[in-house]
């Protein structure tokens, strides 16, 4: 598996490209805006696109999603349902945020909560994290002890729960209930900001270190 991690839209989102190199196909993981360039970047790996998937419903990680799928003739997969009024949003939202005309879509397949994913030979369990929003999934690979959160979880810091329908208590369940036991060699692609690995984010997160909570 290789990966690459390209920086779209304005708000500087992490779109990240996996590969199979096994199999030489790709799938894409919230392609928010700025096609262009993560055409650039698949071109240069050679590697065919096979599937779109999706954390959630924030213009940022999806506004562009629907067209990107539909440009390469492939799937678009997740998120969970609960996050269908976001998606719904998105012309306007566009509009809101001087996003260029973004186009409704629907994905092929909305994910549950113990689902699992596919491209090429790579196979990506489903895990339900509502909290930031509610139909919010992360993506994990167990073999390689990689995941892909969106905006789940940051280095140092965690998704914001004042948008409609997000739940701070809800999102704090999700890290620690769902994420922290898959283990803390686990390292993790957020959606802005740098890498970095559940078992460091239990020692120095400023909101879900374990030190933090037990304070709490």
């Amino acid at each position: 598996m290789k990966l690459a991690i390209i920086q779209v839209t304005p708000f500087v989102q992490n779109c990240t490209l996996m590969i199979c190199e096994e199999s030489g196909t790709a799938a894409v993981f919230d392609p928010g805006g700025d096609l262009n360039r993560i055409e650039e970047t698949l071109a240069k790996t050679g590697a065919r696109l096979e599937k779109v998937f999706l954390t959630h419903g924030h213009l940022d990680h999806c506004g562009q999603a629907g067209e990107f799928a539909h440009r390469h003739g492939v799937p678009l997969e997740g998120p969970h349902a609960a996050d269908k009024f976001w998606i719904d949003q998105l012309p306007t939202q566009g509009k809101n945020y001087g996003f260029p005309p973004l186009e409704l879509f629907m994905p092929d397949r909305w994910l549950e909560d113990g689902d699992t994913v596919q491209f090429g030979n790579i196979t990506l369990e489903v895990i339900h994290t509502p909290g930031h929003t509610p139909g919010h999934v992360v993506f994990f690979h167990r073999e390689q002890q990689l995941a892909i959160v969106g905006d789940v979880i940051f280095q140092g810091s965690i998704g914001r729960t004042d948008f409609p329908r997000g739940n701070h208590q809800e999102l704090l369940d999700s890290i620690t209930g769902k994420l922290w036991p898959l283990g803390d060699e686990v390292a993790f692609v957020p959606g802005h900001g740098p890498m970095s690995t559940f078992g460091q984010e239990r020692q120095t997160n400023a909101y879900v270190a374990d030190a933090v909570l037990k304070q709490g």
